[in-house]
């Protein structure tokens, strides 16, 4: 197998991230690697998988933290507790912390593994994720949670979270505008079918009056206004198909969606742009999208999720983009990253941290019922993602939410509005703070 340069960086990258959790002692004397002077040493992995490039560890081990099991992928037993202090104070943390952390929240595994989807994606099935069933368990927040506890023994003090203007958590309410005049279409000819002839010129009459029932970003903003919140609006400025894959069904440049895009900044919600099919390998197609939304726009979203793990990270920061929000599991809920904070990418062609932020997705709406993800019931939603959003609560962390405009009306998805509703409802009286994706990244200032 052909070798490459280890990451240098591995524990830098991981401490820039922990640094934006908690309110910690500056400076800070971490030493990744047991030194016998530092207050706190991490005892590092004397494996050599970082220096290859293989996909996966050969093993992982188990040990318990505050009654939850944790995988560690670089261990080989779990005999030691999880530090120890000495007579000068100084905290040995006897595991691997670092190492396993980088692991998940770098993509190492995507990037070097071979698997792909039709759509050029990583496959849920194929993740440590998956195989391990801690999609919904955010893993390097709980490493950094160990870390946390060996500052306070280090230092004597207690560390406080980081919060979200006072808040305890916060929520992102994101909206991919793929459609806005196709409901005549996708539910008026079943409605045809079956002859239900009045719902059918219902719809084609709201569609040739110019008024189609998806074009309907009045509602979306009317149910945000219920929440006090600002949404992020993902929009999609191809309309032509991409090696036979549907792109956009509305002209980006057209003065009636050109109206929308200004009215809703006016508003205060934020406008992004939704990379189409093939852009996440091809600089020059994204940056052309970009350019037909009115500037300045900062962030991206993939349409169906296409994020290369190879090419995109290093062509986001090409591009100057502040941050992406694609990665999430199309099959899945949960944390793919394993942490439920915003993450700089790391990008592996260069083998150091992106200036680009990630605001990882936790939730799309088509997850939930599509016959190829999980086909849940709208009764069955809510019991499935409450221990995931217990999760982010805990941590203190980001809620990304994505609802398609479509779902919001009765021709998308059954019951969509109402999820929508129960959802938001649930992260109000918990009392998240409501932000664009760019107003959260600001908080990381």
């Amino acid at each position: 197998m052909e070798r490459s340069e280890p990451v240098s960086s591995l524990a830098d990258y991981v401490l820039f991230h922990f640094r934006r959790l908690y309110h910690l002692p500056s400076p800070l004397e971490v030493s990744y690697g047991v030194d016998h002077q530092s207050r706190i040493q991490i005892t590092s992995t004397a494996s050599t998988f970082f220096e290859r490039q293989q996909p996966k560890p050969v093993q992982v081990v188990w040990k318990e933290w505050q009654g939850h099991p944790l995988p560690l992928f670089f261990d080989e037993n779990t005999d030691q507790p999880w530090f120890s202090q000495n007579a000068q104070g100084h905290v040995v943390v006897h595991y691997d912390l670092v190492a396993s952390a980088f692991y998940l929240l770098s993509s190492w595994q995507e990037f070097y593994g071979p698997e792909r989807d039709p759509f050029g994606r990583y496959p849920y099935k194929a993740s440590q994720q998956a195989r391990h069933r801690f999609i919904t368990k955010p893993l390097v927040n709980y490493y950094l949670e160990i870390l946390k506890e060996a500052v306070e023994r280090a230092y004597g003090q207690e560390i406080l979270p980081r919060l979200w203007n006072g808040k305890p958590f916060a929520a992102c309410l994101t909206h991919d505008i793929d459609y806005c005049q196709s409901a005549w279409k996708v539910a008026g000819k079943p409605a045809l079918q079956k002859g239900n002839l009045g719902l059918f010129f219902r719809l084609a009459q709201q569609k040739f009056t110019g008024e189609d029932a998806w074009f309907n970003l009045p509602q979306v903003e009317a149910e945000l206004a219920k929440l006090s919140a600002k949404g992020t609006f993902f929009f999609l400025p191809e309309a032509a198909p991409y090696e036979g894959h549907p792109n956009a069904d509305y002209e980006v440049t057209s003065p009636k969606i050109r109206q929308e895009l200004l009215r809703l900044s006016a508003a205060g919600h934020e406008i992004a742009l939704h990379g189409s099919h093939g852009t996440g390998t091809q600089a020059r197609r994204l940056q052309a999208e970009r350019e037909k939304l009115p500037p300045p726009i900062q962030g991206n979203r993939f349409h169906y999720l296409r994020f290369d793990p190879v090419k995109t990270p290093h062509l986001l920061q090409e591009l100057g983009f502040t941050y992406d929000s694609t990665l999430g599991f199309s099959e899945h809920y949960g944390f793919r990253n394993s942490f439920c904070h915003p993450f700089r990418l790391f990008d592996f062609k260069s083998r150091q941290m992106s200036t680009v932020w990630e605001m990882p997705l936790n939730l799309m709406d088509v997850t939930l019922n599509h016959p190829r993800y999980l086909q849940l019931t709208p009764s069955e939603v809510m019991p499935a993602i409450t221990p995931m959003l217990e999760e982010i609560i805990r941590f203190h962390g980001v809620f990304t939410l994505l609802w398609h405009n479509e779902n919001f009306t009765p021709y998308g998805m059954a019951g969509g509005l109402q999820l929508f509703q129960d959802i938001t409802q649930f992260l109000k009286n918990r009392q998240a703070n409501f932000f664009t994706i760019s107003e959260a990244l600001k908080q990381l200032d």
